[in-house]
């Protein structure tokens, strides 16, 4: 019997890596968002808004709850000053990102251009830390909300009750099974359900707004309870103002809203430098988002904190993760209560495709280029299967509770804003805006207080995002060390010069010299020649082209080399480069050289005393050390065959 085709394991392994080529070595990657649209032909500003409003408009589900149990009375009060921050705060900042990054990069890359070095990328690592804490959590408590309205509707109480867990793992998996398939956001689904949710809303805020009215006692009570519990109006403001931080959730969509910039269609005029038209048509997006969402944000607290008894909002009330849809049940009755609750969990799972559509743009766009993570981390369904893991860890450790979540996701937010703050803050100044530094400035400092009450008093969050953060930390030095050998150069260029310095000594043996420059002057160059002839005995006829590497920021992994030739002292021929690394550029250089010239390239080095291991440590953070046997090593792992692999030589 005859068999054809690839082995199981093989056709396995292509199927998980689908998509993932060698254009994924020069920065690109696979994720949903990873193509944005064609010029001029995304979409319409509020059909994107739709795409983030999944996850912006979607927190309607828990949040009035949330609200309600963290301030009681005060809910109302208390989501005025969050309103506040929400349009004088969070929305200045990110349409000033908008414009600084309207590629869809967020206010991570800005804060990854003013950084350089090791600092900078050790401080990417901890917004993309709490990041993932943003995302994941969006997904587990998504799930987690959607499967309490399911099994709190009245026609599926008694069946479903106790299996809230399974029922949350589930909806996680499914959403795992989405992207292995493939998933390709559909904006049109968005428009539909954001459009459905937010009118099923605004009839129950209008029901309740009408029972608040035809009910004058109900104002009455509410506000007499108020002053008995707190006294005056000023008590009340001071403490909103202390309680606020507990109900950032609803401060969430922001980054998501810059990350779906791509997608909107803008001006025939754009251009991919200057695209005006999507960054004022993002801003519009961003506006519109945060005004009917802040509209919603008052009107939800207001009728759920008055017409709602406040045992049920505690766990195992009727009112807990569900303000909205208890409204929904008690005042519209069972049928438009089942539906709302349809279209709430339909939009929180797809809240959760969202937030994994973002974790699968995120975490490529900067860990492999670090060489912080597996090649393959460019790849889709790896890195679904690795998040769909992760979250059922955290479904698991929260007990698949919407509370217990609501403080490590509130933190994930509020770093993430407090973060594109201090970039707008840094890029005003930058630019010399007094004015808007000083305003980007008092914003930072509120953001920066908002996040240290919330950590304080919800440490729960801190401490996800700090597993988050230690994990990324150790699976990026781990990455690093393991590909530490890698040639990561994705392109040579030679300019005129130096193309003309390889192809003249084609014609003979192409012998380099690795040099280290000093003062460049003509002694430094001889007796540098002299010493390889003696060291490796050779002939005097034999010339050399010198090669110099200019280390800039070490830190880096992946990047281009651009090489210049230039005659020195009207005699000695010199390649110079800047890299990240000397190993690895020397290795690019002389395979580029043997592959231009179909020669076999000769280069030559000094040894460097000292200590082997304290060689290699400064290889591996400074790019530099024992040079000779690592640039060896770099062409090994990328020449597999000896009879084609540039020749090194050292004395």
């Amino acid at each position: 019997m005859v068999t054809t085709g690839h082995p199981p394991s093989s056709r396995l392994r292509t199927w998980m890596l689908e998509g993932l080529s060698d254009m994924g070595r020069q920065g690109g990657h696979t994720g949903p968002h990873a193509v944005p649209e064609p010029p001029h032909k995304g979409q319409r500003w509020w059909r994107v808004m739709c795409l983030t409003g999944v996850d912006y408009f979607s927190t309607l589900g828990y949040q009035p709850g949330i609200a309600a149990l963290a301030a009681g009375l005060l809910s109302p009060i208390a989501t005025v000053v969050l309103v506040v921050v929400t349009l004088a705060g969070a929305l200045p900042v990110y349409r000033r990102v908008a414009k600084e990054s309207p590629h869809g990069e967020g206010s991570i890359a800005m804060l990854e251009r003013l950084l350089s070095f090791w600092k900078g990328k050790l401080f990417v690592l901890t917004l993309l830390g709490f990041a993932a804490t943003d995302f994941l959590i969006t997904i587990t408590l998504s799930a987690a909300d959607a499967s309490t309205h399911l099994v709190e509707n009245p026609h599926l109480t008694s069946a479903l009750q106790g299996h809230q867990m399974l029922i949350t793992l589930f909806m996680v998996a499914l959403l795992g099974a989405v992207f292995l398939k493939g998933f390709l956001e559909a904006i049109g689904v968005a428009v539909a359900l954001v459009g459905i949710y937010l009118a099923l809303n605004l009839v129950v805020v209008i029901t309740g707004l009408w029972h608040v009215l035809t009910a004058a006692h109900l104002v009455t009570d509410w506000t007499s309870a108020l002053t008995a519990q707190h006294g005056n109006v000023f008590v009340m403001i001071g403490l909103a103002l202390i309680i606020f931080p507990k109900l950032a959730l609803g401060l969430s969509g922001f980054e998501t809203g810059v990350a779906v910039m791509p997608h909107v269609r803008g001006d025939d005029s754009d251009t991919e430098e200057h695209p005006a038209g999507r960054i004022r048509d993002a801003r519009k997006l961003l506006t519109t988002a945060a005004l009917i969402m802040s509209a919603f944000l008052i009107a939800t607290s207001f009728i759920t904190t008055v017409l709602i008894p406040a045992k049920e909002f505690k766990a195992g009330g009727q009112a807990n993760g569900r303000a909205l849809a208890y409204l929904a049940h008690e005042y519209l009755g069972s049928a438009f209560g089942t539906v709302y609750d349809v279209s709430t969990i339909a939009i929180l799972w797809f809240a959760g495709a969202s937030a994994m559509a973002g974790l699968l743009n995120l975490m490529p766009r900067y860990l492999p280029r670090y060489g912080m993570a597996p090649h393959w981390a460019r790849a889709v369904r790896p890195m679904v299967i690795v998040f769909t893991l992760t979250a059922f860890l955290v479904t698991w450790i929260f007990d698949a509770n919407v509370d217990k979540q609501g403080s490590a996701y509130a933190t994930g937010v509020l770093v993430l804003i407090s973060s594109a703050a201090i970039a707008v803050t840094i890029a005003a100044r930058k630019a010399g805006q007094h004015g808007w530094t000083v305003a980007f400035g008092v914003i930072s400092v509120v953001f920066l207080y908002t996040t240290v009450v919330n950590v304080l008093e919800r440490p729960d969050g801190v401490k996800i995002g700090a597993c988050f953060i230690a994990g990324i930390m150790l699976v990026s030095l781990l990455s690093r060390l393991a590909r530490a050998f890698e040639l990561r150069v994705t392109g040579v260029t030679l300019d005129p010069m130096a193309e003309r310095f390889i192809r003249d000594m084609a014609h003979r043996r192409l012998r380099f010299i690795a040099n280290e420059p000093g003062h460049r002057d003509k002694a430094e160059y001889r007796d540098k020649i002299e010493q390889i002839r003696a060291d490796n005995d050779m002939p005097e006829r034999d010339d050399f082209v010198f090669v110099e590497v200019t280390v800039t920021d070490p830190s880096e992994f992946e990047a281009g080399l651009t090489v210049h030739g230039e005659v020195l002292h009207d005699r000695y021929r010199v390649l110079t480069l800047h890299s990240a690394s000397i190993p690895n550029a020397l290795a690019a250089l002389l395979l580029h050289a043997r592959d231009l010239t179909g020669c076999i390239p000769h280069i030559y080095f000094e040894w460097t005393e000292g200590s082997p291991f304290a060689n290699f440590l400064r290889f591996f953070l400074f790019g530099q050390g024992e040079v000779a046997p690592v640039t060896r090593e770099v062409l090994r792992e990328a020449e597999p065959d000896p009879a084609q692999r540039p020749r090194v030589h050292t004395g």
